[in-house]
Formats: structure tokens, C-alpha cells, sequence
């Protein structure tokens, strides 16, 4: 069924680039830019990917983040996920960039992003993966620190199709980003946002009607409210999922508790996607596992949720 699975083509549509980050290339770029970690080596590192919340993921996850200073690095993190999308069947990926994790850090704007666009035009050309860049918001800090980010992003337009919002969901609700998120639809940019993993599904609400987001990023407390299923059935409205992500971060306790099948069979428009592969124990292919091991899901659903990711992409 592994091989099935990883053969089928599929669309990855929620990747943060910086959480494909494998500890193996951590150590090398920590090597290349003299950082000394704090972990004695590989498997000290693996040891501490176990999270009781999204907060703690969060932490260890900027704390890896820090070894990306040069271009090339953010080029090799790219590219060496790029390598397990060819290695995968993965023909589209939309991923993820967060600009404030680096510029926060002295990293000039451009030199993450020179180095991850180049990766991503080198794939389409060498390795046959279309691509598209989603610039992504920090929830966390002021909606005045996003305003500055789109701003700042605009010489290099051309290098993404899109914006986001990611990051620690309770407590900031897509209405604190309303008015950045209406300046880039105003500049032409679609749009997504997380909502509905940690947060209640009033935040999908928001996503949706301020916000005016095309696509969910996770959503599955979207089952806690009916009126929101029915909307987004009848809208279409995509929901990408991450079910190892959902299980590591305690989102469900098992991954046998998950309802992507179930929203499947409803009608919702749901997809399989890895969040952040690195620290969650697999890319696109072994959440697709992950769902036949403990879930039961067919080939005919395995097809669906595929065909689904690739309905749903956006950049062309």
C-alpha cells in the first residue's frame, strides 16, 4: 500500500519550508555557519520532537530555524524538500515562507527568499514540480509587523503568488490581520490562512469573512460546528489537512479519533498535506499511511483526498 500511495500524484498545499528542516541538515548548516547546538547530535535532537502542544513545537522549531543565515542555506532547505516531493509523486507544491523568523533574526529579507525561489524555479525546470510561493504572517506579533512584512515583500512580488497566517493560533484571531490581508488581495495576492487547529471554529469563520480567504489551512474543529460544515460543502471551501501533525501537536490523541475521512464522505473538500515533515514523522506519502493504518481509508479514498489537493492548488 506504501508504494501505491507514494506512486499516486498529489498536490501538497500545507508545507512550512522551515519545518522540513531534518535534523541531518540542521547539524550541516550549524557546521557551515559555526553554531554550536545545544544537542549532542542527531538522534538528542529527534529524542526532543515530542510536543504536548503547539507552543512547545513552536519553540524548539525558531530554535532550528536560527542555523538559516545565507542564501544557500535557504536554497539546500528548499531543494532537499523539493528531492522528497520528486521521491513522492508530489507534481504541485504551494509551500509556506515566513519572513519575519528571519528578518526578526538580521537575515536581509532577500536573502531568504532569493535563496528558496531559486530552489523552486530549479524544480520546475529539473525535477517537473510546479510551484508557488505562499509569504506567510506571523500570528503572534502586531498586525503592524505584518503591514511592514507585505510592504517589504513587494520588490520581489513576482516571487509568490499568495500570503498566509500561521503560527500561535489561540488567542490571535484572524481579525487582528484583516487590514494586511486586505491590502494583498488589493495587490492581487490570493490568500489563506490556519485556522480551526488549536483555535475554536469561530476563527474559521473569520478566516472566511474577513479575511476572505480561498482555502482553510488545517480546519478540522471545523466539526464542531454544523452550520460551518454545511458552508463549507456547499462552498467548496478547501481544507488542508495535516493528520500527522494533528496526533504529534495533541490536536486528536489518536490518529484512529481523526475525522478527515468522515469530512470526506460528507462532502467537504479535504486534502492530505505534512505541515512540517521534519518534526512530525513524515511527509505527504506517510500521512496518506498514517490514515490506511489507523483509519481503514481505501484506495477509491486514497484517490479522492489525491484528486482533492490537486482540485484545490492555486498558484498555476
Amino acid at each position: 500500500m506504501y508504494d501505491w500511495l507514494n506512486r499516486l500524484p498529489k498536490a501538497e498545499l500545507h508545507m512550512h519550508l522551515e519545518g522540513s528542516l531534518e535534523p541531518e541538515l540542521l547539524f550541516t548548516l550549524a557546521r557551515r555557519n559555526a553554531i554550536d547546538l545545544p544537542w549532542a547530535g542527531v538522534e538528542q535532537l529527534r529524542d526532543a520532537y515530542a510536543f504536548n502542544n503547539l507552543q512547545e513545537f513552536l519553540d524548539l522549531y525558531y530554535q532550528g530555524a536560527d542555523v538559516l543565515r545565507t542564501e544557500q542555506d535557504f536554497y539546500d532547505l528548499t531543494w532537499a524538500y523539493l528531492l522528497k516531493c520528486q521521491a513522492q509523486n508530489v507534481v504541485h507544491t504551494e509551500p509556506f515562507y515566513d519572513p519575519q523568523t528571519h528578518t526578526e533574526r538580521g537575515i536581509p529579507f532577500e536573502v531568504a527568499l532569493n535563496g528558496i525561489s531559486q530552489a523552486l524555479q530549479d524544480g520546475r525546470k529539473q525535477l517537473g514540480i510546479s510551484s508557488g510561493l505562499i509569504l506567510s504572517f506571523l500570528r503572534h506579533l502586531p498586525e503592524e509587523e505584518a503591514l511592514k512584512t507585505l510592504k517589504q515583500a513587494m520588490p520581489y512580488r513576482d516571487t509568490f503568488f499568495a500570503v498566509g497566517l500561521d503560527s500561535s493560533e489561540m488567542g490571535h484571531p484572524p481579525s487582528k490581520f484583516q487590514r494586511v490581508f486586505e491590502q494583498a488581495r488589493g495587490e492581487g495576492f490570493a490568500a489563506v490562512a490556519h485556522a480551526g487547529e488549536e483555535g475554536p471554529p469561530e476563527y474559521i469563520w473569520e478566516a472566511l469573512d474577513l479575511l476572505k480567504v480561498s482555502r482553510i489551512d488545517h480546519g478540522v474543529r471545523a466539526t464542531e460546528d454544523p452550520k460551518l460544515i454545511d458552508r463549507l460543502i456547499e462552498e467548496q471551501i478547501p481544507l488542508t489537512v495535516c493528520p500527522l501533525s494533528n496526533t504529534k501537536l495533541c490536536v486528536f490523541d489518536d490518529m484512529a479519533e481523526h475525522p478527515i475521512l468522515e469530512l470526506l464522505e460528507r462532502g467537504v473538500k479535504v486534502t492530505v498535506n505534512s505541515d512540517d515533515p521534519a518534526y512530525f514523522g513524515g511527509y505527504v506519502t506517510e500521512n496518506f499511511m498514517a490514515l490506511h493504518d489507523s483509519l481503514g481509508m481505501t484506495r477509491e479514498q486514497a484517490q479522492r483526498l489525491a484528486q482533492n489537493s490537486l482540485d484545490a492548488r492555486m498558484a498555476p
